[in-house]
């Protein structure tokens, strides 16, 4: 293994609350500090830890297209790490959710013959899933990049719920400081419909990034998606609108004695969304 190595963490979505003492403690002691957070105050712990911690900040210039942005980064990582240095890169959220470069900085280091590995992280998810009460084992959970679902025609289930990330940037491969505009989101509302009735409600979903501060919850119908303050950073939350069917041949084969599960008090299991009393499913 060549001397240099390189350790991948995240600062969660929370200022500084969501480090975790494992990431805490690989920036403290790296040989080489190099970051990209979304906001003043996590950049200034950073640099309070580091005074000579770098920012990847500067790889943005507006309508510079993101991809290049990402393979700049990615040289700038691994420089010092060619340099025999040990070096900690930090990224917003968890640092392998919707982060390009933090993936292939990883893959061309180990390519390399450096010693380098991901911490996990908070990410935006994890806080929809406190902050909404979404049980994803419930149900099951469906997630997609929103320009992705649509540009690669993505399959869905409608008896499970959705997660579609950066809806205020459909469309949009540049980087646009001063917001995006609507028309990708009016194809994603459209596209939608073809599933969803224009009725249905949704959830539009933005994590706090502050301890003073609540996260944004917008219940809305699918049709004012278009009227609502949209920020590139909101996720959409689409609630199942059927029910999932019972698969009676399927419980059989698989020898369930539905009996000795836990039952809720209205007589069903609490994973079986259906209208079937107990009873029933046992005698089909």
């Amino acid at each position: 293994m060549k001397k240099g190595s390189l350790v991948i963490a995240g600062t969660g979505i929370k200022s500084i609350q969501h480090i975790t003492l494992e990431a805490k403690m690989y920036m403290e002691n790296a040989e080489k500090l190099i970051y990209l957070v979304a906001d003043p105050l996590t950049s200034s712990w950073i640099k309070d830890i580091n005074p000579d911690a770098e920012s990847l900040y500067d790889c943005y210039s507006e309508n510079k297209p993101r991809i290049d942005s990402y393979i700049e980064m990615i040289d700038r990582i691994l420089q010092p790490v060619r340099n025999g240095l040990d070096v900690c890169a930090i990224f917003y959220g968890h640092p392998g959710v919707f982060v390009y470069p933090s993936h292939e900085v990883i893959k061309k280091a180990k390519a390399e013959g450096y010693s380098a590995k991901m911490l996990a992280g908070i990410s935006a998810e994890d806080c929809l899933f406190a902050d909404l009460g979404i049980d994803p084992g419930k149900t099951g959970c469906q997630s997609f990049e929103a320009t992705d679902l649509l540009v690669h025609k993505r399959k869905f289930d409608i008896t499970s719920p959705l997660i579609l990330w950066q809806i205020g940037m459909v469309g949009n491969l540049g980087f646009k400081p001063k917001g995006y505009d609507k028309e990708g989101l009016n194809i994603l509302v459209d596209f939608l419909k073809q599933s969803y009735s224009g009725d249905h409600e949704v959830i539009v979903y933005e994590a706090s990034q502050y301890s003073v501060t609540e996260p944004i919850i917008q219940h809305i119908k699918l049709n004012d998606l278009l009227n609502v303050k949209i920020s590139p950073i909101c996720t959409l939350f689409i609630p199942q609108a059927n029910k999932a069917s019972l698969d009676h041949a399927m419980i059989k084969r698989l020898g369930m004695d539905l009996s000795s599960l836990f039952i809720t008090k209205d007589g069903k299991h609490p994973n079986v969304h259906t209208v079937e009393s107990l009873s029933q499913i046992k005698n089909n």
